[in-house]
């Protein structure tokens, strides 16, 4: 009977720990994910176990079709942003020209003051569009990339930024797709660049923006599942999340009481393993 007893003394307190855990997440996030040339399936997983190991913020994801003229039920909604205090933007749907529907998702942060994340893609996501509102709000102008599987030279270009103090002068991508930088607008802080080959110029590829009283972090660097694994992109991204968040020290670290569940293995290499892993975010 004692040990009996003892069993379930143990498994409330585990199950309060877990109870504990869930609810130690102060921020809300929501990852906006699919379409065509990626893999997202995989993606969805760095990016939201990725930061929620480095800040505090637990994930609503919608993971979208991979057809590329797709446009997203969750944008349809007037009030899409309501209830979040981030949004990370990695889909790819370049061929979608509804201005109208582009110009919605774009007031969605706009309206409610919801900061922004872009990766990779969002950055031609919509590039079709006879609107530039969402390139506004990205800050820069994409329409192409060079030629993909190539290792990227990084160059820091703020090294005194608190989102770039920790990133090295310099950092080569394990691979990558360089996107050529049409146009910057005037609201753009550049981060880092890195050198074409094809097109022989440095181009843009982290930088901040704010438009209309919205803080806007982007990366085009992420095509690839190894340069998205690396600690050189899961901290620059997480501290550029966290300066949209106004949540980001000086010294590069995040504000007291918002730190994170702990730097670990992702929930796919554990069950490559065969460990126990928590449970995953449903999908849209």
């Amino acid at each position: 009977m004692i040990r009996i007893q003892k069993t379930l003394l143990v498994l409330l307190v585990l199950s309060l720990g877990t109870v504990s855990a869930a609810e130690k997440a102060k921020l809300k996030g929501l990852l906006v994910t699919g379409g065509c040339c990626h893999d997202y399936e995989r993606q969805k997983v760095i990016i939201t176990e990725g930061l929620s190991q480095r800040f505090s913020i637990q994930w609503d994801i919608v993971h979208a079709s991979s057809d590329r003229n797709t446009k997203i039920d969750v944008y349809n909604n007037k009030d899409w942003a309501k209830g979040y205090d981030l949004v990370i933007h990695n889909e790819c749907y370049g061929g979608v020209t509804d201005v109208d529907w582009v110009q919605n998702i774009v007031n969605g942060h706009i309206e409610n003051k919801i900061p922004a994340l872009f990766v990779h893609c969002s950055a031609h996501s919509y590039r079709h569009a006879k609107t530039d509102e969402w390139r506004k709000l990205l800050g820069v102008k994409s329409m192409r990339h060079e030629k993909g599987g190539r290792m990227l030279a990084v160059t820091n270009k703020a090294a005194d930024n608190p989102i770039m103090t920790k990133f090295p002068e310099s950092w080569t991508t394990p691979n990558g797709e360089l996107y050529v930088i049409e146009n910057i607008w005037p609201t753009v802080k550049p981060l880092a660049t890195a050198y074409g080959e094809d097109t022989k110029t440095n181009h843009l590829v982290i930088w901040t923006n704010e438009y209309k009283g919205v803080k806007v972090f982007a990366t085009t660097l992420g095509h690839h599942n190894e340069t998205m694994q690396a600690d050189e992109w899961l901290e620059t991204v997480s501290r550029g999340a966290l300066w949209t968040l106004g949540l980001l020290q000086k010294d590069g670290k995040v504000k007291a009481g918002y730190e994170g569940s702990g730097i670990t293995k992702f929930s796919f290499e554990k069950e490559a393993k065969g460990e126990p892993t928590p449970a995953k975010a449903k999908s849209n």
